[in-house]
């Protein structure tokens, strides 16, 4: 059976490294990541992931939240929010 592409956007670099690490440790095949939204929407639009992790707070003029209706808008792919915030 095919690996689950994963595309990460988080904004925090030490998050991001760690969301990675334990995806490809449960055997998930990490194909890209991102820290703003502008380049979440680029690299989701070339790579075409099976499923995008998403913060909903990121640095710059998206949030995570326009930046995964903006790639739900050409792609019919799920999009997971992950936040820090209780």
């Amino acid at each position: 059976m095919a690996k689950t592409n994963v595309l990460v956007v988080e904004d925090e670099s030490i998050v991001s490294k760690d969301i990675q690490h334990s995806l490809k440790k449960l055997g998930y095949n990490v194909v890209g990541s991102a820290s703003t939204g502008e380049k979440a929407i680029d690299l989701a639009l070339d790579i075409k992931p099976d499923v995008v992790l998403m913060d909903i707070m990121l640095k710059g003029d998206l949030t995570g939240i326009d930046a995964a209706s903006k790639i739900r808008e050409t792609l019919n792919i799920p999009v997971v929010y992950l936040t820090a915030y209780a």
